[in-house]
């Protein structure tokens, strides 16, 4: 055991047990207590120790590569049928998004027209989910009609029903 008298309070013990096997006196004067740094980046406990999840690790990436609003705008796409209804969605699919305007292409005009009248709750429903998709309106369109345009040349008039008798 060490005696208190001998050995002073700033010499660490293992040090004052060497120097006094060999006859010596622990001195503080002679020894340098090095000053510890504190490295908080590998310090035990801290914040940033713990391993992160495998979705922060990709949300950083995405974040640094620029890829959040490509991947928004697909997922916008790919969840059209939660965002709009299941029923809704079997009459309707988004064709494109251009500018912040979203187009949406419906089954028939009465498809359009209704979703037409609940295009604020959408609009608000993708704000709230899909920030970074960008959308800002949307347009729903009707079904496609046939044209009687082909080719490049195209007389003007009003189509083949100036013909009819």
């Amino acid at each position: 055991m060490i005696d208190p008298e001998r050995s002073e309070p700033d010499v660490p013990e293992t040090i004052a047990t060497y120097l006094r096997l060999r006859g010596l006196k622990p001195s503080s004067k002679n020894w340098k207590r090095k000053k510890r740094l504190v490295d908080d980046e590998n310090a035990p406990f801290t914040a940033g120790r713990d391993p992160g999840t495998l979705g922060d690790v990709l949300a950083k990436l995405t974040k640094d590569a620029g890829w959040e609003a490509a991947l928004s705008r697909e997922d916008l796409v790919l969840q059209w049928a939660e965002l709009a209804g299941p029923d809704t969605a079997k009459h309707s699919e988004p064709v494109s998004l251009d500018g912040g305007m979203l187009t949406v292409k419906c089954d028939s005009t009465a498809w359009a027209k209704n979703l037409q009248y609940m295009r604020a709750v959408i609009i608000t429903e993708i704000g709230r989910r899909y920030p970074e998709a960008g959308v800002q309106n949307i347009r729903f369109v009707g079904p496609d009609v046939p044209s009687w345009k082909w080719g490049p040349r195209v007389a003007p008039g009003r189509g083949p029903r100036d013909t009819y008798g």
